[in-house]
């Protein structure tokens, strides 16, 4: 299977110029799959799926009648990021999160940035995430945002744009490290030519940052992932990473409250817990504190965490940081607290809760993008291009209804990669969701899960929405190199090797 008539369609590609040829990264690849006999890249396709399949891979849809689980889609052709650019991303990703955190802090302390008026204090104080429960309280190390996805897009300029913040309960890491074990099994030749930064101590760090945040009288703490069970969304990744790190994967029917202390119960009796990753959302937390119609939760458990005998991560309340409306005011944000300007900028945005901004989006429908402030997976979106006049005119309708929920954005031409539909390839839309642990310091998943618009001009990569992933191979630079860790070294592959 060649590459000779595939079309760049006038968007930025991630494998080839606009002239059609492959770019340097991209190379080793290119020559690769077009060496290979007639037939084989489908048969490795299909056979990349049924590795996936086996696997287990799946999601749930809300909604679904035909059944809760689906097999996430994937494309064998990776995104592939040079070792230049991603020093960048980092960098950008690093200032990012620092600054948030500080953002958060004063949020729930003294609110110097309300004060200052550099973020209005009615934007804020009326986020659905925002916790009143929270002020005053310390987390353990300062850390309020240990696990965060930031979804990045390429624009048609070439330029990488932050489009939104993910600090609650980002999900899709688990399909990175499932999709890189099934690459490295497809494209054994590639990986043994290339150095591809490694991705499968991901698990290995989200426990080290776990464990740091750790009472510090306890000495072999005991971490716990906190499940709502098997309905949700995210289930599989939660028993995965579970899996991966070799802790134990709960529910709160599991966990009780005793003495002061979190306990979870097991064949062997009771036992302490000290760290809990939880893949929960604040409301259903502890029905004592939030919701208190939560089954999910474990009753008194904020109550543990707000005397230091137990770690939450995420920490309760850090979700006010990525309300949608909130994102407009992060480039203030970094100002403000770093004193530096953005690195990684934001998507120019519209506020719908001021005034001449409102009246902008109302006149523009049919050419924006506007998405709900606290809403996620596609849904409460409306991608004006591919609407009707009437959608238009309903959202129109919700917009004057409740403008302070609602941002806009201009329509992005998404970056391409190369897709394999059929018997040969299209370019499809992608963005990029990178994957930030801060812990004792701030590290930064080399790539991340690459999302793809499997329908032929969508611009939606939401897995709920049609979507599927692709590998994500960040190229590695000698200084980029770390030995902290003994399985941080390229993915580099003997031709004969199969997936570790």
């Amino acid at each position: 299977m060649r590459f000779d008539n595939y079309d760049v369609g006038g968007f930025f590609d991630e494998l080839f110029t606009d002239k059609g040829q492959p770019r340097s990264l991209g190379r080793t690849l290119v020559n690769n799959i077009q060496s290979l006999p007639e037939g084989e890249l489908l048969n490795r396709q299909r056979a990349a799926e049924r590795a996936l399949l086996q696997m287990g891979i799946t999601f749930n849809v809300y909604g679904e009648r035909a059944g809760t689980e689906k097999i996430f889609p994937f494309d064998l052709i990776p995104r592939i990021v040079s070792a230049a650019e991603w020093s960048r991303i980092e960098k950008g990703l690093k200032q990012r999160i620092t600054a948030l955190n500080l953002f958060i802090n004063d949020l729930y302390h003294g609110q110097k940035i309300l004060k200052d008026g550099v973020v209005p204090a009615e934007i804020v104080l009326s986020s659905k995430a925002y916790r009143q429960q929270c002020r005053g309280f310390k987390p353990p190390r300062g850390i309020w945002c240990h696990v965060t996805g930031t979804d990045l897009v390429r624009h048609g300029d070439g330029q990488v744009y932050v489009l939104e913040d993910n600090l609650r309960c980002p999900s899709g890491v688990s399909y990175v490290l499932e999709n890189r074990a099934v690459m490295k099994s497809m494209f054994p030749q590639v990986f043994a030519q290339s150095t591809i930064r490694p991705v499968a101590n991901y698990p290995s760090r989200l426990r080290d940052m776990l464990e740091y945040l750790a009472p510090d009288q306890v000495t072999s703490p005991r971490c716990v992932v906190l499940t709502p069970g098997i309905y949700n969304s995210a289930y599989f990744e939660h028993s995965f990473l579970a899996q991966q790190m070799g802790i134990e994967l709960v529910e709160g029917k599991d966990l009780v409250i005793d003495d002061g202390q979190v306990w979870m119960r097991t064949t062997q009796g009771f036992e302490r817990v000290d760290v809990i990753y939880r893949r929960i959302d604040d409301d259903f937390l502890d029905p004592e504190c939030f919701r208190p119609d939560s089954m999910l939760g474990v009753p008194g458990l904020m109550e543990v965490y707000k005397n230091g005998n137990v770690a939450l991560a995420n920490a309760p309340g850090g979700g006010v940081a990525d309300d949608k409306v909130v994102y407009a005011y992060v480039p203030r944000i970094i100002k403000y607290y770093l004193g530096e300007d953005i690195i990684l900028p934001n998507v120019p945005t519209y506020i719908c809760s001021e005034e001449k901004d409102l009246k902008y989006v109302l006149e523009h429908l049919p050419e924006l993008v506007v998405k709900a402030a606290n809403e996620s997976g596609g849904y409460g979106m409306l991608v004006g291009p591919h609407a009707t006049a009437a959608q238009c005119a309903e959202f129109a309708e919700k917009v004057q209804a409740n403008p302070r929920n609602y941002i806009a954005q201009p329509t992005l031409a998404l970056s391409r990669v190369p897709t394999l539909i059929g018997d040969h390839f299209e370019g499809r839309h992608v963005d990029l969701r990178p994957y930030i642990l801060y812990g004792k310091e701030i590290t930064v998943l080399p790539g991340g899960l690459t999302r793809v618009a499997l329908k032929k001009g969508s611009l939606v990569v939401n897995s709920s929405q049609g979507g599927g992933s692709k590998d994500t191979w960040v190229l590695a630079g000698a200084p980029e190199m770390d030995s902290s860790h003994p399985d941080t070294t390229p993915d580099r592959l003997a031709p004969q090797s199969t997936a570790a």
